[in-house]
């Protein structure tokens, strides 16, 4: 890389994402999706719901591989590693990006669909000292698992602590292992290449319940607007590309999964929580300058090495 294209590419990082002052899509390609809790009945009778196994079917070849000996995250004594519990669908993990939680709300049970709710300002793009999170034209929030660190941020960042990290995976076993870095964080990319084919992801296709909808954004807008039952997903963190409608109330349901919950490891299971931006506290807003220089500097390195990639794949 010349001096002249390094400069270009500095520019390109520090200007995206941390410095973007929206990254919500406008045009006719943006698309949303509904879930309806008093549609989704868990798919009763069947031992994994079909929106789950789909999801690990369409992405199984996207999990992670780890080394057979992984290094604890330095300076820490510790490191995480889902490899032994493929088979593990009561959370989100870096092999189960689609999860169902089930809860029993006033006599009622309830099944709530999970993965990410591809906001329309993420916070974790905002937050990535890496730079490695785009947000496609379609509106899915993706990671880009080559060049991705582990460092968590994205993580940190998300009110539902969506991504989830395997160690003994990524670019940081190749460029410092010893100091840098703690795997990769894998979640839900809203299958983004179906979007991009116009196509509809597999977690709307396989259900048999009809209870997961995808439509351009302009679409459920509209659907939305007469919708008389409860809403989440709209104005939650700035707003979302995936709302939830249910005749029960997000609070009292947050209420049952905090109770259910209460005696278990939160990580991998999101409450629904009425939440703002994490961007307006004082202190990610200091995070997020603070490492703008370093989202920049790597952002350029990054943005080198991904155009030599697409040229590669082109050729």
């Amino acid at each position: 890389m010349n001096r002249r294209n390094f400069f270009k590419f500095s520019v390109i990082g520090l200007s995206s994402p941390l410095f973007a002052t929206t990254v919500q899509n406008t045009d006719d390609k943006n698309m949303m999706s509904i879930i309806d809790l008093d549609l989704c009945d868990g798919c009763a009778g069947r031992e994994v719901p079909l929106c789950v196994s789909s999801c690990q079917e369409k992405n199984k070849d996207k999990f992670p591989k780890p080394t057979k000996q992984m290094m604890d995250y330095w300076p820490q004594t510790k490191h995480e590693d889902y490899s032994g519990k493929k088979d593990d669908i009561s959370r989100l993990t870096p092999y189960n990006w689609t999860y169902v939680q089930n809860v029993e709300v006033g006599g009622k049970s309830m099944f709530i669909p999970r993965r990410c709710m591809h906001c329309d300002n993420p916070p974790c793009q905002k937050l990535c000292p890496f730079g490695v999170i785009s947000k496609s034209d379609e509106g899915a929030v993706d990671i880009d698992k080559d060049f991705c660190f582990g460092g968590a941020k994205c993580r940190d960042a998300c009110p539902w602590g969506i991504p989830q990290r395997q160690a003994g995976v990524g670019i940081y076993l190749k460029v410092a292992p010893k100091l840098a870095g703690g795997g990769v964080m894998f979640k839900c990319d809203m299958c983004k290449d179906l979007l991009a084919e116009g196509k509809k992801p597999t977690c709307e296709t396989s259900c048999p319940k009809s209870a997961i909808k995808f439509g351009k954004r302009s679409q459920i807008l509209e659907l939305l607007k007469d919708e008389k039952r409860e809403i989440y997903g709209l104005k939650e963190n700035g707003g979302t590309s995936t709302v939830y409608v249910s005749s029960v109330k997000f609070e009292d349901i947050d209420e049952a999964l905090a109770k259910k919950h209460e005696n278990q490891p939160k990580m991998g299971r999101p409450h629904i929580t009425r939440i703002n931006n994490p961007l307006e506290k004082s202190q990610n807003l200091a995070a997020a300058t603070v490492m703008a220089p370093i989202a920049g500097v790597l952002g350029a390195t990054f943005a080198a090495l991904k155009s030599v990639r697409t040229k590669n794949e082109n050729q």
